[in-house]
Order: C-alpha cells, then structure tokens, then sequence
C-alpha cells in the first residue's frame, strides 16, 4: 500500500503576487501511485435527485455526490415539495410526491454556482402552473439562460429576467403546458434536459432534436425511474429524443458512479508528474463523457480501462493511468460535447506535451462559470506558456516536459480554472498560486486533501 501521509505543503513565502485569504500554492510533486477515487458524478447526481423528486414513494442514492452543488438542488427540490434526507450509511432517501406534484416554493431558490441545477429545475417548474424565482451566486448570475427560456416559452411558460436572460429569473410555469417538438440550434445536455423534463408533465409526446450527440443522462435516467423514453435518427442526420408525459415515475435505488470530470485532475497528474502509476476506480465511462480519455490516448497517454459494470444505468471502470511522453494533437470541434468542461485540465495537459495542441469549437466555454477559454488562456500565460487565443479556441505551444510555472492564476470564480492550474503546479518548475480555492467544492469537495494523499503539495497561501 502506498504511504498515505500528506506531503509537506509548500512554503507561504513562495506564493506569488497578491493573493486573498482563499488562495492556494501548489508546487512540484513526487510521483502518484496506488489508487483513488473520486466523488460522485455531479450531472448524475442533480438529475437522481429530481427525477427521485418526481416518482411516487422512497427513492434510495448511494454515491451522492456532497457538494455546494448538489446540496442546491437538494434545497431547492425540499422547497418544492419533496423530502430528502441523508440516512445514517451516508446514503440519501427521497420521498417524491409524483409528476405534477410539486408545490410553488415560499422563498427563492438559490442555486449557488450550478447551471445544471437552474436549467434542468426551470424545466421541470415550467411545466407546473405556479410561479418560481431562481437566482445563484455572482458567477452565475452572469451566466445567460436564454437557451433555455425560448423552448419553454413555446411550451406555455414564461419569464422575467434580467437583461440577456440572466438570473435572477422569474419561472411562471404553464397552467396547461403544451408537448412541442424543438430543434436545438447546437447540442446542449442541458437544454435538452431541460425540455425533457418540462414534457413529463404535458400531455403526449415532447421531442427534442439534437445536431450532435450530447450527454444522455437525462434519458437513461427517465429510463431508470420508468419513463417512456425513445431514441432515434433524424432525416437531416442529427438524433431524436422524446418522452410521453404524465408517467407515473417508480422510485428506485441506485449508486452513482464516480465523476469522469472530476477524475480528469488526477488523471492528468498522473500523465505530467513523472514516475507515476495511478488507478483511479469506479469512474463512469458514459460514451457522451469520454471525449477527455480519447484525446488523451491520441497523445500518446499510457490509458486502460478495466472491470466494466454498469451502476445507475451507466458504465463504470477503473482507470489506470502512467506518466510518459505526450505529444500535441487537434482536437476537432465534434468532440466539445463530450468534453465540454475538460479543456481546461486538458490545456494543463497541452503545456507539457511535446508541439502545439489546438482546442476547436470552444465557444461556450466563454459563459460557463467564467469566460473559461479566456481564463484557461491567462492561467497557461501565468505558467510561463506561450497560447494563441482564438474566438473558439487555443492553440497551445507544449514544452515537451514542465513548464516555467511561478505565476498566479485569477480563477474567475471557476472550480476546474483552479483545480486546473493546481495540477499544473504539480509539474511545474516553480509553484503555481491560484488566487481563490473556496469554489472548488462545489463540484470536487476534499479536493486539495485528496491530490496530497496521492502526493501533491498544495496548500493555503
């Protein structure tokens, strides 16, 4: 078994510029080895809860992830009617009161930082006839929800929001909603989610179209609660989702696998700081999620995948990674999707490799927890790595082994900005600060403790 004592944290003397009382130093590592896990899948885990939310009786989740997050949602669906709580094995019981049981909140629904959360419980609101309000934190106030607002409008809801469609926002659901058939304009889990969810409580069939292929959570897990859910191919070649309204959902019990995105930080590590040999167990290898481990194998990454099953409804493995020689690729536009919020760990990975990696069709990294294509680009420029910015991608010039490093990072608010470049600090020539750690366990918590076990030095500022 490997030695499971933290390595001794990094110097404060050695953080860079000014800094603020959340910021955090991360300096060069020695290998990783043994193995790990990581936290419960975050898109799962909003989704078990909702759709736990909307069935008749007790549902049952293992593998919950904890977070600021999840806990949002979990808030927000208790204020809406349902109950939830956490049982004494760590597992979560929710009580649903069934499709179209929900109740109009006395307050408003704060959701912190998640964009999932805001969507896909706007979608499930617009279809019941009472009027919620729903704001988050700074960072996601800034975030627009205009992609969302248009299908549900088609649907019988409306809405006040601020200008560019951001939050706070006003859901005036649909006292009758009606079924529509909506052709994303580009692929989003999330929109599509959020339609999908509003139709279970209209009459006949909701259909969503999609270009590309996105996440498919949301269907396996309707699927996995008994809901009518059918799949096809589209005449101009794109893919058809519908669901039939009006289930009666069936509770269930299920565990949620670990998260892919979070698994992509010690994955990362593991391939930069040399000698390592890493087992990450119990990751779910959702088709839709894996575009990160196949850009990765296109480098040249030493990557296999062992012990298959399924929990959830989903694939899982364990992931064992070793470090080696990496060399630049193009990432095609077509992969965004199945990698969305990777680039930024992926661009760490780009800055050691050996050539010039370019990123394509990024452009809705600039609304997500930040303008995270602009983020990811200053935080390589911080560590000393040359980076073109495009209006929809990087181009990042590897150093074909560690890069300069010594640079402070503004996170922007944005979880994997910090956790990002944190990892970078591990391969790093000299340390890497971020100047704002406290959003990370929104979607990762125990992060920091987690990497040091594994034998990262990262510590408060």
């Amino acid at each position: 078994m490997p030695d499971t004592t933290p390595t001794p944290p990094a110097r404060r003397e050695d953080c860079a510029g000014e800094r603020g009382s959340h910021a955090l130093i991360s300096s060069a590592a020695g290998s990783l080895e043994g193995s790990c896990a990581v936290p419960g899948d975050k898109s799962i885990s909003h989704r078990a809860l909702m759709l736990g939310a909307l069935a008749v009786g007790e549902s049952r989740v293992r593998g919950l992830l904890e977070s600021a997050d999840v806990a949002a949602t979990a808030a927000a669906l208790r204020a809406l009617g349902a109950v939830i709580e956490r049982a004494g094995d760590g597992s979560w019981v929710v009580h649903g009161v069934g499709v179209g049981g929900l109740a109009e909140p006395d307050g408003v629904l704060d959701l912190g930082n998640s964009g999932t959360a805001v969507r896909l419980l706007a979608g499930i609101c617009a279809s019941h006839g009472f009027t919620t309000f729903m704001t988050g934190d700074r960072s996601l106030r800034r975030r627009p929800m205009g992609r969302i607002i248009e299908p549900l409008e088609r649907m019988g809801a409306s809405f006040e929001a601020r200008s560019g469609g951001r939050l706070p926002l006003a859901v005036i659901g649909a006292a009758q909603p009606m079924p529509i058939e909506y052709r994303l304009p580009v692929a989003s889990a999330q929109v599509k989610s959020a339609v999908l969810l509003a139709g279970l409580n209209a009459p006949g069939e909701t259909r969503v179209v999609e270009p590309a292929p996105s996440r498919d959570h949301t269907e396996r897990m309707l699927h996995r609660f008994g809901a009518e859910v059918k799949t096809g191919a589209d005449a101009d070649g794109g893919s058809v989702i519908a669901v039939t309204g009006y289930p009666e959902l069936a509770p269930c019990a299920l565990t949620v696998p670990g998260d892919p995105s979070a698994a992509a930080f010690p994955i990362a590590a593991a391939l930069i700081v040399p000698g390592s040999d890493l087992v990450i167990e119990g990751v779910g290898i959702n088709p839709g999620r894996i575009g990160l481990i196949e850009t990765l194998r296109e480098m040249g990454a030493a990557i296999e995948t062992g012990r298959v099953r399924e929990e959830a409804g989903e694939p899982v493995a364990d992931i064992a990674v070793r470090a080696g020689p990496l060399r630049a690729v193009d990432v095609p536009a077509a992969r965004a999707p199945s990698m969305i919020d990777e680039y930024p760990i992926l661009s760490v990975v780009a800055a050691c490799a050996e050539g010039t990696t370019r990123l394509n069709g990024l452009a809705e990294l600039r609304v997500k927890e930040s303008d995270r294509l602009g983020a990811t680009a200053a935080g390589l420029r911080a560590a000393g790595v040359s980076v073109t910015e495009r209006d929809h991608g990087l181009d990042i010039e590897g150093r074909g082994g560690p890069p300069p490093g010594g640079g402070l990072v503004a996170t922007e608010l944005d979880h994997r900005i910090a956790m990002a470049f944190l990892i970078l600090g591990m391969a790093s020539e000299k340390p890497m600060t971020v100047d704002d750690g406290s959003m990370i366990g929104t979607s990762y918590p125990g992060f920091v403790d987690a990497m040091n076990v594994l034998g990262a030095s990262i510590a408060p500022c």
